[in-house]
């Protein structure tokens, strides 16, 4: 079986920090080249992989301003189809401007779709749903009006998640710093329930960072410690009493939610989105309707047994779970 996987390009895979998008193809892509699968990774010049790595784009446009975004996509999309007839099938990670090439060529493809940004891109998908296959990562995120070939959840590499059993007394914001997050909710609920705030994350909302967040980060109770990734991510998310995930969207996954779990830390969550699929309300954390009941739920933490969220996100949140589920539709795809 030959795959070619497209990555989004917006950050290196995997990332150096940030760019969950970009983390889910490589552990896929890596997890399918240890079970002999020949893929050929279509990603950023820099990026790392066993795969085949190809490619014109020398560098992720989030991190180099001298790569056009519109320019280099068009680029990249068009380099993979140019040598469609080459492959079984095309995996596609790069949400919708893949699909404008999809009928000019006869091999099969697949769309992870990693959430809708918004209804405006609609357009790019319902059309299409006759020849590309669709994959929700969760049921939460299937839109009504397309058809799923199925849901595949995303899957972590459990052994780099050290597992904690202690915790330390410190609360844990893990996002983008934007309201959709919910960072401005964690720094209420930290400071009612009177612990500490660590917080790590990218800013992508200058004005709601300068308006609600930056005037608490006092480098004391409400701690800053910006994008976070290798052995400092995994200690970050370790060390936490819990994780406080106070989300004001429907949120389609949410990789952070079971990186913590699998180091023990428990997660206290808004009841949206996928989050009751994530989270076992009274076994690995809590799920809430607002930020009272958040607070209530960091005075009952305690209750939750640690090493029960290990073994949830060892069972259910795995790669070689997420990497059988992928190879299983690819086989039935490709008959």
């Amino acid at each position: 079986m030959k795959i070619a996987m497209i990555a989004p390009i917006a950050w290196r895979t995997p990332p150096r920090a940030y760019g969950p998008w970009e983390l889910v193809t490589s552990l896929l892509t890596e997890a399918l080249v240890a079970r002999g699968v020949d893929v050929t990774l279509f990603a950023t010049q820099d990026s790392i992989t066993q795969a085949t790595l190809a490619g014109p784009v020398p560098a992720a446009y989030s991190e180099d301003p001298s790569v056009d975004a519109k320019v280099w996509e068009m680029r990249h999309l068009a380099t993979v189809f140019d040598r469609a007839a080459e492959f079984d099938l095309i995996h596609n990670q790069a949400d919708f401007p893949a699909h404008a090439f999809s009928r000019l060529v006869d091999t099969p493809m697949v769309t992870t779709i990693h959430g809708f940004s918004s209804k405006r891109i609609m357009p790019m998908y319902e059309p299409y749903q006759d020849r590309v296959h669709y994959v929700a990562i969760s049921d939460a995120d299937r839109h009504p009006r397309l058809r799923y070939a199925a849901t595949v959840h995303h899957g972590i590499p459990i052994d780099d998640f050290p597992f904690d059993p202690v915790g330390h007394d410190d609360l844990l914001f893990f996002g983008r710093i934007h309201p959709d997050k919910g960072a401005a909710e964690a720094i209420a609920a930290a400071k009612a329930s009177g612990r500490r705030l660590v917080m790590a994350g990218i800013v992508q909302d200058q004005g709601y960072w300068e308006r609600e967040v930056r005037p608490h980060v006092d480098d004391d109770r409400i701690v800053y410690r910006g994008p976070v990734g290798g052995a400092a991510r995994t200690a970050t998310l370790g060390q936490a009493r819990a994780l406080l995930h106070l989300i004001n969207f429907d949120e389609p996954f949410g990789l952070s939610v079971v990186e913590a779990m699998a180091c023990g830390t428990p997660v206290i969550a808004i009841r949206r989105g996928s989050m009751p699929e994530l989270i076992e309300d009274g076994v690995t954390g809590f799920l809430v309707d607002n930020v009272d009941e958040a607070i209530a739920a960091i005075d009952r933490i305690d209750e939750i047994d640690r090493a029960a969220c290990r073994r949830a996100a060892a069972t259910r949140f795995s790669v070689d779970r997420m990497a059988d589920e992928y190879l299983a539709l690819y086989r039935s795809i490709l008959g």
